[in-house]
Order: C-alpha cells, then structure tokens, then sequence
C-alpha cells in the first residue's frame, strides 16, 4: 500500500471512531468510549506511519546499493581504460624508440 492509501483509510478511521462516540455520547460511559476509540486511532496511525516508514527505508536501501554497484562498475571500467590506454602508450612509445635507433642505425 503506498501513503496516500493508508492516510486515507486512517482518516476514515478516525472519522468512523469519532462519529460512533458521538453517537454513543449520551451513555455515562461515553468518555472511556471516546478514549478507547482515540486511543484505538492513535495504534491505527502509528501502525499505518511504521509501515509507510519501513517502505521508504527498503526503496532508499534499494536505490543506495543501486548506486553503489553502479559507482563500483563504472569506477572499475575507468580504471580498466586507464591500464589500456596506459599500456597503449608504452608499446607505442617502444615501437617509437624502436624506429628512431633503426633510422640512425642505433639499435647495432
């Protein structure tokens, strides 16, 4: 259930629990009526925050791990490239080497 849904059904609780203490209110022991009635509401919305709570705590721990798989791809892909290109600069710096004593005949 998402926020919007289980505000709705806490509300229409709430409603529901004060409109039969009013009905009700004409009994002596209408005040431990209206208290149960609250008292029953304030469970009910605690329970409905604890679950919308939990909820959001499991798609942020979904996204953060998310995000760090993603970092941790793509640091290892940069670095990856990093060493290519790295040893791509070697062997061409080598095979330049090569040909500048083979033009000048240093490589006797």
């Amino acid at each position: 259930m998402n926020s919007k849904k289980i505000c709705g059904i806490l509300i229409a609780f709430a409603a529901f629990a004060a409109f039969n203490g009013a009905a009700g209110a004409q009994d002596n022991s209408s005040g431990q009526g209206i208290k149960q009635d609250a008292k029953a509401v304030g469970h009910g919305i605690g329970n409905g925050a604890r679950d919308v709570g939990h909820a959001t705590k499991r798609v942020a721990v979904s996204v953060g791990h998310g995000a760090k798989d993603a970092g941790v791809g793509i640091g290892h892909g940069a670095k990856k490239a990093g060493i290519a290109v790295g040893h791509g600069a070697r062997e061409g710096w080598d095979a330049t080497k090569h040909a500048v004593k083979h033009v000048f005949h240093k490589d006797d």
